[in-house]
C-alpha cells in the first residue's frame, strides 16, 4: 500500500473461500483502497476493538445492505502495519480477471477470479454474522448484502481494457 492511498472501503468479519478441494476457509478483513483489494487475516487490531466493531457492522448492514463502509479505529497507518505480515495479501485490481455476486439462500457471495502471473485463483467471499467457535472456529450465519458498490468501484479503478 503506497503512502498516497487510503482505505475506501473495510469489511470485517469476512470469510473467504479458495475454491478448491478440500481448502479451508479463512476469516479476516477486506480492504479496498484506490489501487488494492487487500485481505487481512493476521491483525495487531486489539480484541475489544474487533468484536465491538463487528457488533456495528452487523448492525449497519442490517439497516442498509450497502457494503462501502470504514470503521472508526483502525485508519491507512493500521492497515500499512499489517500488511508488514506477509500472511495478507495486496492484490492489484488489474488481477482481478473476472467478478461475480451469487445470492445464495444462506447469504450474499462476491467471486472472484485473481490472475497470480502463472495462475489463476478463484475466491468467495461472503460477510459472517454468526460463528460456532468449539471445536474449530467456522461460520453459520451468513449476511444478505449488496456487493455491487463493491464490484462497480473495483471496475472503475481497473486499467486493463478487453
Amino acid at each position: 500500500m503506497d503512502l498516497d492511498e487510503h482505505i475506501h472501503t473495510h469489511l470485517l468479519s469476512v470469510w473467504r473461500e479458495e475454491k478448491k478441494f478440500l481448502k479451508r476457509g479463512a476469516e479476516g478483513m477486506l480492504f479496498l483502497t484506490e489501487r488494492h483489494l487487500i485481505f487481512v487475516t493476521k491483525t495487531q487490531a486489539k480484541y475489544k476493538w474487533w468484536d465491538s466493531a463487528v457488533l456495528r457492522q452487523i448492525r449497519t448492514l442490517h439497516k442498509s445492505k450497502n457494503t462501502v463502509i470504514c470503521h472508526d479505529g483502525y485508519g491507512d497507518e493500521d492497515l500499512r502495519r499489517d500488511l508488514e505480515n506477509k500472511v495478507n495479501r495486496e492484490i492489484s485490481y488489474d488481477q482481478v480477471s473476472k467478478m461475480d455476486i451469487e445470492e445464495k439462500p444462506w447469504g450474499s457471495v462476491l467471486k472472484l477470479e485473481i490472475n497470480f502471473g502463472n495462475k489463476i485463483k478463484k475466491y468467495q467471499f461472503s460477510i459472517v454474522e454468526g460463528w460456532v467457535k468449539y471445536p474449530v472456529k467456522d461460520p453459520v450465519k451468513f449476511m444478505k448484502v449488496d456487493w455491487t458498490p463493491v464490484v462497480d468501484y473495483i471496475k472503475s479503478r481497473q486499467k486493463i481494457t478487453e
